[in-house]
């Protein structure tokens, strides 16, 4: 890497988090940006991950403007390499090295930055590992696996002082952010409940049983942090969503994580003091499902505030009117609030201010991506550079997904429990046995 490129990085990068820690945006002026615009201000690339969520980079990074150039992409699955440079080559006149190991990458001085999509149980050690090799990161959703790895992920952010943008990217909606605005200067009155929602028609998955891993695949590297066992049919085909607390997170880790964050921004909370969950398997009973399917979780907070969500992964019946979105009552009014756009109404439920969005990314569907990832991703450049502020900073972003881990345990051991407002903590022991998960020998983020 050019050194006077590496150098104006690094001091870039230092001013954005001094900006991100900000309640302001304090951008370099456009003139001042000017004079540094061309190959020192390039920034270096990798993705890891290239199943259903990469294409959504794929506008940002190709757009010359952005001034980014990709070097790697990695996948453990050779199929999914050449499709992602196949598509990739559509959009960029050169071509990216394909990689199988994220470890070389992390080697690689010449790389600023790495876009993490890869299944749950990867992204904080991934994270964790890419700060201390000296990158920043675009962090996909669910942030971290269980509660220790969200404390984990933010300390690792603080000791390294590297950009990590968690991809909740909502919180790049133009709508969004300027009803926000208007909530938190008392447009619907004192906010006090919002309801988080999401409604989709998943059908019936294999029972797994014991099978070859595809052609291509690296079943040892896929694991990775996780302990080591044989690889299952159909596992890799998502489904490790649904197959046990090894890879995934369940629907609060997958989907919930981006309304609950709306409602936390909304609400202007951080932890609640109580959590309780209703939840069980009520669909396809005898698949190959072993999480919940339906969860309704409730989060107190003080003053007598109160976040819900209402979750149905597998019965689509709409009873909101939408597959995704958040609700938010005050002591004037309501919202109701998604990706598309808001709807504000008064006390008699008459419509007093609506915006809409030009946005692709409204519903429910697998992957694929759309204008607020690409403005998410552009952010993410231009904070690296200390053009602006992250607009979904890792500490914001692990204090959301802390709802969808205290939902989980309380899933889990099947009650209720206290949360202490100031670490997050839970004060229940049984709860707290999930706080963590074991991981294969050598793979434990280490601070």
């Amino acid at each position: 890497m050019d050194s006077n490129r590496r150098g104006f990085l690094k001091k870039a990068t230092a001013g954005a988090v001094g900006i991100g820690l900000s309640s302001s945006v304090n951008a370099m002026s456009a003139s001042s940006y000017s004079n540094i615009i061309g190959s020192n201000d390039r920034i270096n690339l990798a993705i890891q991950g290239l199943g259903r969520r990469y294409s959504a980079y794929i506008g940002a990074i190709a757009n010359k403007k952005n001034n980014v150039r990709l070097l790697y992409l990695c996948d453990v699955l050779k199929s999914q390499r050449d499709k992602a440079a196949a598509n990739f080559g559509k959009a960029i006149n050169y071509k990216p090295q394909l990689e199988n190991d994220i470890h070389k990458i992390f080697d690689d001085k010449d790389v600023d930055a790495i876009f993490m999509a890869t299944p749950d149980h990867w992204h904080t050690p991934g994270a964790c590992m890419a700060m201390k090799a000296g990158k920043h990161v675009y962090l996909e959703k669910p942030c971290s696996h269980n509660g220790r790895e969200n404390e984990l992920v933010v300390a690792f952010q603080q000791k390294y002082n590297k950009m990590v943008q968690m991809g909740n990217q909502q919180r790049s909606s133009v709508e969004t952010t300027s009803l926000m605005k208007d909530i938190h200067n008392g447009a619907i009155g004192e906010v006090y409940k919002a309801i988080a929602f999401y409604t989709n028609g998943r059908g019936e998955v294999p029972v797994p049983t014991k099978a070859a891993p595809p052609e291509g695949l690296d079943w040892d590297l896929f694991q990775g942090p996780a302990p080591r066992k044989d690889y299952m049919h159909n596992t890799w085909n998502y489904n490790w969503h649904w197959y046990g607390w090894d890879y995934g997170t369940a629907e609060m880790g997958n989907n919930a994580t981006h309304e609950l964050d709306i409602a936390r921004w909304a609400m202007d909370v951080e932890y609640p003091e109580h959590v309780d969950v209703i939840s069980g398997k009520h669909h396809f009973v005898n698949d190959g499902w072993e999480m919940y399917d339906t969860m309704e979780a409730t989060f107190r907070y003080s003053n007598n505030r109160v976040i819900q969500w209402d979750g149905s992964s597998r019965s689509n019946y709409n009873k909101y009117g939408k597959g995704r979105g958040t609700l938010i009552y005050g002591s004037l009014g309501s919202v109701m609030v998604d990706r598309g756009g808001y709807e504000m109404f008064d006390l008699s439920g008459k419509l007093i201010k609506d915006s809409k969005s030009a946005s692709q990314e409204g519903g429910v569907a697998l992957g694929g991506g759309g204008n607020l990832s690409t403005r998410h991703a552009v952010n993410f450049f231009g904070a690296i550079r200390g053009k602006e502020a992250l607009t979904s900073p890792i500490e914001q972003g692990a204090l959301s997904q802390s709802l969808t881990h205290y939902a989980n345990i309380s899933s889990r051991i099947g009650k209720s429990f206290d949360v202490d407002q100031t670490t997050g903590r839970i004060f229940d022991r049984d709860a707290m046995k999930l706080w963590s998960r074991t991981y294969e020998p050598g793979w434990e983020p280490i601070l």
